[in-house]
């Protein structure tokens, strides 16, 4: 399935999310490797993973193909007409590396993260990052989250725009806790 640039379908989109996992690779593959996707970080820029070998993108996708032969939760992707469109990292925040300094969770709380999203460039404002969010957190709450957590940027900011945005996120019922950094 394809569309041009800059046609908006009539109707919402019929998103269809499914988490990763081995079966899904193929998919992952496609879309961080179509254009404009995040094949130069496999989205490993906030994961735990040496950080001599975090300038190589070859070692990033190895490094993500292997925790989804693992079974390691790495997030979930939104299908169009069976086309991988839209991508959404959600998993356990002990797979990440320290994602800010303060921590507003009690030690027993399972916590997840929300850390990044891709959405195809003629997929995009329609929509369907709300709906990642929303399957993100039953995602995380299937899986036995008591706290689901993001890092999202003000509109204003320069900057991790590919995290979302505070207001898609107050949409979705987050309210803010602090401020990781100045941005996010």
């Amino acid at each position: 399935m394809s569309r041009q640039a800059g046609q908006t379908p009539a109707a919402p989109l019929n998103l269809k999310i499914r988490a990763v996992d081995q079966e899904r690779w193929s998919d992952l593959e496609l879309l961080f490797e179509s254009r404009g996707g995040p094949h130069y970080c496999w989205c490993m820029a906030w994961r735990k993973m040496p950080s001599k070998l975090r300038g190589d993108k070859k070692v990033k996708k190895a490094e993500l193909a292997d925790r989804v032969r693992k079974d390691v939760p790495v997030g979930l992707l939104g299908y169009v007409g069976g086309d991988p469109v839209a991508w959404c990292s959600v998993a356990p925040r002990q797979t990440f590396r320290k994602l800010s300094d303060e921590d507003h969770c009690k030690p027993d709380e399972s916590v997840w993260s929300i850390v990044c999203f891709f959405v195809r460039r003629e997929f995009r404002g329609l929509g369907l990052t709300r709906q990642l969010i929303e399957a993100a957190v039953d995602h995380a709450r299937s899986n036995g989250a008591d706290v689901v957590e993001a890092y999202p940027a003000d509109s204003s900011s320069p900057s991790y725009g590919f995290m979302g945005r505070v207001s898609q996120f107050e949409r979705a019922g987050f309210v803010q806790v602090g401020l990781a950094g100045k941005r996010r």
